[in-house]
């Protein structure tokens, strides 16, 4: 009988996490948001926001965390750490850049601040703290699909 591949199943692990993290970003970006924005009456906008995302960020917590496990378990496995130091390997410091924004917004940023603060903007003024944490998403939206662009580019050999 073989062994287990670890490694394999850590990369398999840590892709599907990154599909459903970063497919989650898109769909409050591109569907949620937008029609939040659009065809919610402004009274109830807030709520049913807080309601559809409160559940997501509890998924997204979760794949980052699981996503941050495998990607430095495979650094670690391949001793890849003096990667971070060969500017071949840009796509390693974007990853976890993007993944560093994140967890430092869901897990920090997010529960001492951000959500009480956009809570009080939307209740004074629904549309422009729609348009404000659309804007935001969008920024980071963008960065994420950079970043898996670059990520599968990138340790696929390509290089500037």
């Amino acid at each position: 009988m073989e062994s287990i591949d670890f490694f394999t199943l850590a990369r398999a692990l840590h892709v599907v996490r990154v599909v459903l993290w970063i497919g989650g970003v898109a769909f409050v970006t591109t569907i949620l948001i937008p029609a939040l924005k659009t065809k919610i009456k402004a009274d109830q906008r807030l709520d049913l926001f807080e309601l559809l995302e409160g559940r997501f960020a509890f998924q997204a917590k979760v794949v980052t965390v699981i996503t941050g496990a495998t990607g430095f378990y495979m650094l670690y496995v391949l001793d890849g750490w003096e990667r971070y130091l060969q500017p071949q390997f840009w796509w390693i410091h974007l990853m976890t850049a993007v993944w560093l924004i994140f967890t430092i917004v869901l897990f920090i940023l997010e529960p001492l601040f951000l959500h009480n603060w956009f809570h009080n903007q939307a209740t004074k003024d629904s549309k422009n703290a729609f348009v404000w944490l659309h804007r935001m998403h969008k920024i980071l939206l963008s960065l994420s699909l950079l970043t898996v662009f670059a990520a599968v580019a990138g340790s696929h050999g390509f290089s500037f």
